[in-house]
């Protein structure tokens, strides 16, 4: 059995599915020696199905300048404005509501978020989303 590698560093990047910005990329792994285009080559055939969203990435980089990709879902705040269509959440979030959301649309979120959060428990993971979006100055209904 070979020795595990040694790792140097891991990032995580939010790039844009199916279509990352090479600026992006070789700014945050430039100075880690990665080969940067076989990595924006890798990211974009693994997310092409999501194209349109934002799929963060962590990249485990190892001393051989090698690298590992490991994919997490959208950004909550991306889901809830996705969902609802918005350009973005309230300038006075305690104050000010942008729109309101219903608790379907909330459990489709949180099942969605599901696999990325501290809990399996989706109710658990609905109170995670919706604290989130109170935060954006977006409305539960029922709530």
């Amino acid at each position: 059995m070979a020795a595990p590698k040694k790792v140097s560093r891991e990032i995580t990047l939010e790039l844009d599915a199916g279509n990352a910005a090479m600026v992006d990329v070789g700014k945050m792994l430039g100075p880690t020696g990665v080969n940067t285009r076989a990595l924006k080559l890798d990211y974009d055939a693994a997310t092409a199905a999501q194209r349109g969203e934002v799929v963060p990435v962590v990249v485990t980089v190892f001393e051989d300048r090698s690298y590992a990709l490991r994919y997490k879902t959208p950004p909550t705040a991306y889901l809830i404005r996705k969902v609802l269509g918005l350009p973005g959440g309230s300038a006075r979030p305690g104050t000010q509501a942008v729109a309101k959301m219903s608790r379907q649309q909330l459990r489709d979120v949180a099942e969605r978020k599901l696999p990325d959060l501290n809990t399996d428990d989706v109710e658990a993971a609905m109170r995670q989303v919706a604290g989130t979006a109170r935060s954006m100055g977006v409305l539960i209904a029922d709530e």
